[in-house]
């Protein structure tokens, strides 16, 4: 019988009741896989399990649950020693899954857990903000994270990444831009954005590719800018023909640093977080994930 690494799948707490899942962990038990099941209840939780997961030596510790979690765990991760750090498996299980899909995460739970137990581990880079707040795919500024952050629970189980745009329809009238000043790598911007996306991964609220040209290995962050220079024609053209519209503006850097005065809310994989100035970096290949061999958000 073919021997496999043991690993720890902590599993946010709205998940906890799929029957598929509890099927799938029972039959690989059946088959001499040793897997241990966390089941997280408040913040915080994640930590003390990837602590335990540590004192028992397992070689993986798997995110079981939606961009939040896999941020959650990531973050917990890479704050442990290098020489004791599991590599991160990822168990897509949430309302959008903007990372697990733009990574090519299978969507079948066996086939995922699969790739989490025994799929070749790559080192990826994660992004930091002030020195302190980590981010595994984006973050996002400005209208869409307003969008993300108020749309209703129950709406979002129903119809999944949908429930966004469904929701930023139906709230037009908080469609107003930020004022910002952003600086990188030779690059400087000044003005009101509509919507900001500085991203380690892809796509973010549901399926949108804010920075379809990212990469998780090459030590940079991918910026896009909706400007707001004639509010509601930009936002046509933009989502109507983004490649030609005058309002997108691209750059890419090792760090990005963004100031508002009158302060403004990103969204960090799911966690708002408010301020005035934003120090974004990156932590080159600082975790090992378990990712597709053709994972598209590897170079």
């Amino acid at each position: 019988m073919a021997t496999y690494p043991e690993s720890l799948l902590i599993l946010n707490g709205k998940s906890a009741g799929n029957e598929l899942l509890r099927e799938a962990i029972t039959e690989l038990r059946d088959n001499g896989v040793i897997i241990h099941v966390r089941v997280t209840w408040e913040k915080g939780d994640a930590a003390r399990y990837i602590e335990e997961a540590c004192q028992l030596g397992v070689e993986t510790v798997i995110a079981g649950g939606g961009d939040g979690t896999i941020n959650e765990i990531a973050t917990a991760l890479i704050e442990r020693d290098a020489a004791e750090r599991p590599a991160m498996g990822i168990l897509p299980l949430g309302t959008a899954n903007d990372f697990a899909t733009s990574a090519g995460i299978p969507e079948s739970l066996d086939k995922a857990l699969q790739l989490a137990i025994v799929g070749k581990a790559a080192a990826v880079d994660i992004a930091q903000v002030n020195d302190k707040t980590c981010f595994i795919n984006m973050a996002t500024g400005g209208f869409g994270t307003r969008i993300t952050s108020e749309t209703p629970e129950k709406l979002k189980a129903a119809l999944g990444g949908v429930s966004y745009l469904i929701h930023g329809l139906m709230r037009m009238d908080m469609l107003k831009p930020d004022r910002c000043e952003i600086n990188g790598e030779n690059f400087h911007w000044q003005g009101d954005a509509l919507v900001i996306g500085i991203g380690n991964g892809r796509q973010a609220g549901g399926g949108q590719q804010l920075c379809p040209d990212a990469l998780i290995n090459d030590g940079l962050l991918q910026l896009r800018i909706f400007t707001s220079d004639g509010l509601l024609p930009a936002l046509f053209t933009t989502l109507t023909n983004p490649e030609e519209s005058p309002n997108i503006l691209d750059a890419q850097s090792e760090w990005f640093e963004i100031i508002a005065p009158h302060g403004m809310t990103f969204n960090l994989d799911g966690e708002p977080l408010s301020g005035e100035h934003f120090r974004i970096s990156l932590l080159p290949r600082a975790l090992n994930c378990r990712l597709p061999p053709d994972c598209p958000l590897l170079r």
